[in-house]
């Protein structure tokens, strides 16, 4: 299994698919499915049947899973990046692979 480079309240960009060019925050990492829930894309609609927290019922959006193979992670200044890992003093870093600066 591939190591995840991506975590949650990262930037990211969706580099195929559908919503190829979409931009978004990560609002959630499913690691066993190796797929991230991005913040207004990939919508779909979800039919709910009335219930206590729901009276009406009806359609509501949501966000689907995306595949992380999909995204690619941005810079600070919207570009995107790899990401690559390094020690600093006795801590490991996420840095940015484009601009080498600590993510």
């Amino acid at each position: 299994m591939n190591k995840i480079k991506i975590k949650k309240g990262d930037k990211v960009r969706v580099i195929a698919g559908a919503h190829k060019g979409a931009e978004g925050e990560v609002a959630k990492v499913l690691r066993d499915s190796n797929k991230a829930i991005v913040e207004g894309v990939n919508l779909v609609k979800k039919h709910a049947k009335p219930s206590a927290e729901n009276p009406q019922g009806g359609i509501q959006e949501k966000e689907a899973p995306i595949q992380i193979s999909n995204l690619t992670l941005l810079t600070a200044d919207g570009q995107a990046t790899r990401v690559g890992y390094r020690m600093e003093g006795d801590q490991k870093v996420r840095f940015s692979k484009k601009s080498n600066e600590v993510i």
